[in-house]
């Protein structure tokens, strides 16, 4: 095989340890001289091994993305050494001669070879915006249990508001439910101060709280949720405040995705902060889809196909996807929604949306690579259909034609 890296190295990356093996070859002769060392994580450790690959002249790194072992090393390299990731997959062992070191001689062997698939890294500032929009994901997901659990003690004790108001968190509700944990004795004139003048189904509120029974166990539980609840919603704003400062300097290259229906202000950082504004890192926008979890996985032997479904990446890139696309097709005369329609009919919802999100998707790769506005190539064919095309008239068509329009055809004769 060709040899494409004359000098690099390969690491196996551990929460402690760090195997190193750099591969020299001669141009020559085509022989590989191997050198291996083993580095503690520790800062120091790190700093040696960063001095250790400038001595040998080596400024090309590959190593596995474990966990979050690899960050740490990756920050002391990255101001000198090029730093390639990889998937666990890709450089794989075979059972049975799997040591440290032959790990990382192995992942050495095929990174001088350039056999390996390279993980995206985007810039450090995408990086530090990223950490925030995940932790901001996960307080959300926080956030929706706490609503499950206080919902949970609602049913536990009668209160039937989850069936009556819209929304169980709303104003209305909130106030209603703070009025029943406050009273020993419940009031109907001071519940029905609570409810907002355009409430629907008024008259069930009463019912829906009447003969409630709250236990001390579950008024202690809801007042413990809402208090979380209320809390967690503040952090949740904080994080959504230092991401739209950090992504201020950044609005020329991306706001203007916002035209695409279905996307936010917000949702387009969200997605800025998993694929950066350098498009230029994806081959195309196939790769990008793909990388999102967003296409059909291709599995085929014997001229068989096995399953296609989307595979399981893009963890938090998907989620967010499908809901800008569950936003864009509620529209049903929008582009999106007559496309969603469309393909509704032939395959279902759930591979309606993922067809849909996987759309907007590429339209944001062409918008951001080239700075153009939302205006796809069919666009004006769904809002202004060419009258000129239709179907072919033949004679049986304009007979049917007739014939339905309630004239009677069976006198028709044809000229010769």
């Amino acid at each position: 095989m060709k040899i494409i890296r004359f000098n690099c190295c390969g690491m196996d990356v551990h929460k402690n340890s760090v195997v190193a093996t750099i591969g020299i070859t001669d141009k020559d002769t085509q022989i590989t001289r191997y050198i291996q060392e083993t580095f503690s994580t520790l800062n120091t450790d790190l700093l040696r091994l960063k001095q250790w690959l400038i001595v040998h002249d080596c400024f090309e790194v590959c190593m596995e993305s474990t966990g979050k072992y690899w960050i740490p090393i990756f920050n002391i390299l990255e101001d000198t050494v090029k730093v390639h990731l990889t998937h666990p997959k890709y450089v794989k062992a075979i059972k049975g001669k799997k040591t440290d070191k032959k790990d990382s001689k192995w992942i050495c062997d095929i990174f001088k070879h350039d056999l390996i698939k390279f993980s995206f890294i985007p810039p450090k500032e995408i990086r530090a915006l990223r950490e925030i929009a995940r932790y901001r994901y996960k307080l959300v997901g926080m956030r929706s249990s706490e609503r499950n659990r206080y919902q949970n003690c609602m049913t536990v004790s009668n209160i039937g508001i989850g069936s009556v108001f819209s929304d169980p968190f709303g104003k209305s509700a909130q106030a209603v439910m703070k009025e029943v944990l406050e009273s020993e004795i419940i009031d109907d004139d001071k519940i029905l101060k609570c409810i907002h003048g355009s409430c629907k189904n008024k008259d069930k509120i009463l019912d829906a709280i009447k003969h409630c029974h709250i236990e001390s166990d579950q008024r202690f539980k809801m007042n413990e949720s809402m208090s979380h609840l209320e809390e967690l919603q503040i952090h949740i704003n904080n994080c959504e405040i230092e991401m739209i400062k950090r992504a201020s300097k950044m609005f020329d290259s991306f706001m203007h995705i916002t035209q695409i229906p279905g996307i936010n202000t917000l949702s387009a950082i969200l997605i800025i902060s998993e694929i950066g504004i350098d498009m230029t890192q994806f081959e195309s926008d196939k790769q990008l889809v793909s990388w999102a979890g967003l296409a059909p996985a291709n599995n085929e032997s014997a001229n068989k196909k096995k399953s296609v479904r989307i595979s399981k990446a893009g963890q938090y890139l998907k989620p967010l996807m499908v809901q800008c696309a569950l936003g864009a097709i509620k529209d049903k005369e929008s582009y999106f929604g007559i496309k969603y329609t469309r393909i509704k009919k032939r395959r279902g919802h759930k591979k309606a949306i993922i067809a849909i999100a996987r759309m907007m998707l590429v339209c944001i790769y062409h918008m951001i690579l080239t700075g153009e506005v939302f205006n796809p190539s069919d666009y004006q064919s769904f809002k202004a259909p060419d009258s000129k095309k239709g179907i072919a008239l033949t004679e049986e068509s304009a007979i049917e034609f007739l014939r339905k329009s309630g004239f009677d055809v069976s006198k028709l004769t044809k000229l010769e």
